[in-house]
């Protein structure tokens, strides 16, 4: 049988395990419905057929872990979204272990989040992000940085990173990143002869840079939910993330300049004079001081999130306009596109909420606490292994899921632990440790977005490869970068200040 044959199989059952799953669950609804309506509730004799409510009232903790992320994990295989899946599981399980009357926690949980200032600032950050875009500022860029760096073995590898470092303080988000380097700037790595795998990894690093840069969406999730201060963690991020674009433009260019077949450069007559890179660079000046006044803004405490936010949503028009590149029709993109980018975002936190804490309610919280702390493992060994975790939940999950699922139980223990530093290093001060782990975090989750074999960016380069480029391929140039992320993580261990010291030096904390 061929392997398209046994895919298609494959494929059916699953869809009719779904169909099963879903008939199962509206009968099991439909006989509550009735028990609801029709019954006395406080009579045990009363029921029609049988009774869901409270029936896994008397399990415990561990149990309640394996039965809430297994049934987790086996819908999100049937490759229902995670928003409703989160949301509706958590629904299910407080009928399940409560009754009716518990399911008014659920409006607790969202409500609190609703009325959180600081997350207005999502959707105003992702209309800036797609209003540049559809300006067609993202090309510009490109070209200016690649007549720059193109005379260089490997320059233009290295022009796509800086191109990418540039664009994750614009956009802040990644699969966007990602997918419009890879249909600018591949074609013309490959054109030129670059190695494939030098071309590909460079694209995918570059791009995921925007997890971490700010104003990255991640992070401003990450401070709402860690109740951290949102410019600290910007402030704290700056240095990884200029750090870790740093280490892969010197890995390409010492490649290329080792070997010159992997980057060759530009040949002589596409190269422009010094004269002229300068007049270039006039064309990044206006979108470059909208990210610096919006940034700038923000770390100096004059705007908070969202009103920075809404200064660069609306400078991003005059960009645009400046550009000549605004009319109504890119308006209505760029505001489509961030209200089903917005929407996707608030329902999984909302979904997931719902979930996490009514686990954390039930004493999750606690159990985890125990049973990591129980492990014996030093305060180190205890972060090592959450780092590990994450990197295999970014295999399988989005970025918002592994933040609202994981977060709010790794926070409360690393807070609890002391860091003083390894091999007689500088450790951590207990008042910086929430910002710390977030800035630690933000590159964990960079790491998992090129993690073979499921990573979120391996995915998206896929998509816009052309077809005698093997999936292959694509995850042996995520390797390297990978180690080189690995190593970017591990120098803000050893080194905290790394991640702390402009935020005390901007807030004094």
């Amino acid at each position: 049988m061929s392997s398209q044959a046994v895919s298609l199989n494959s494929g059916k059952f699953w869809t009719y395990a779904m169909y099963a799953t879903t008939a199962i669950m509206v009968f099991v609804l439909g006989v509550e419905l009735i028990n609801i309506l029709f019954f006395d509730p406080y009579e045990e004799d009363s029921y029609f057929l049988f009774r869901t409510a409270g029936i896994l009232g008397g399990a415990d903790i561990a149990d309640l872990t394996w039965i809430m992320f297994g049934t987790l994990l086996v819908f999100l295989m049937l490759g229902l979204p995670l928003a409703f899946v989160t949301g509706g599981l958590g629904v299910v399980f407080i009928y399940l272990i409560g009754d009716q009357a518990m399911l008014n926690i659920i409006p607790t949980r969202i409500f609190p989040m609703m009325t959180n200032s600081d997350l207005a600032a999502i959707p105003l950050f992702i209309f800036m992000a797609s209003m540049l875009e559809r300006a067609g500022l993202i090309e510009e860029m490109f070209d200016v940085v690649y007549k720059w760096m193109g005379g260089l073995n490997g320059g233009l590898a290295a022009a796509t990173i800086l191109a990418s470092t540039i664009l994750a303080a614009m956009v802040g988000v990644i699969g966007a990143a990602v997918v419009t380097m890879g249909i600018i700037a591949l074609p013309a790595m490959l054109k030129r002869k670059y190695d494939p795998e030098i071309a590909l990894g460079s694209i995918m690093a570059g791009g995921t840079l925007g997890i971490l840069i700010p104003p990255s969406i991640l992070a401003i999730l990450y401070a709402v939910v860690a109740q951290q201060s949102v410019g600290e963690l910007y402030l704290g991020a700056i240095i990884p993330g200029f750090l870790l674009s740093g280490m892969y433009m010197a890995y390409v260019l010492i490649r290329a300049k080792i070997n010159p077949a992997l980057g060759p450069a530009l040949p002589e007559e596409e190269r422009i004079s010094t004269k002229e890179k300068f007049r270039l660079l006039l064309n990044l000046a206006a979108p470059l001081t909208l990210v610096f006044l919006v940034l700038g803004l923000l770390f100096a405490g004059i705007a908070t999130p969202v009103e920075a936010a809404g200064i660069g949503s609306f400078g991003a028009i005059i960009v645009a306009m400046m550009h000549k590149r605004f009319n109504i029709e890119a308006l209505k993109e760029a505001s489509i596109g961030t209200v089903k980018a917005s929407a996707m975002v608030l329902w999984i936190i909302f979904g997931a909420s719902i979930f996490v804490g009514f686990y954390i309610l039930q004493g999750g919280q606690a159990f985890i606490t125990e049973t990591i702390l129980g492990t014996g493992l030093s305060s180190y060994g205890i972060l090592f292994m959450m780092m590990i975790l994450l990197v295999i939940l970014g295999m399988f999950l989005d970025w918002v899921g592994i933040l609202l699922l994981a977060v709010p139980i790794f926070v409360p223990i690393i807070k609890s632990l002391t860091f003083d530093g390894l091999f007689g290093l500088p450790g951590v001060d207990s008042s910086d440790v929430a910002l710390w782990f977030g800035v630690l975090y933000l590159v964990n989750m960079q790491m998992s977005f090129i993690s073979p074999p499921f990573g979120y960016a391996l995915f998206y380069l896929r998509g816009v490869c052309p077809p005698e480029i093997s999936m292959a391929t694509i995850f042996r140039s995520a390797l390297v970068f990978l180690g080189l992320q690995t190593l970017g993580l591990a120098m803000v261990v050893f080194f905290p200040a790394l991640a702390t010291c402009l935020p005390a030096l901007v807030y004094g904390s």
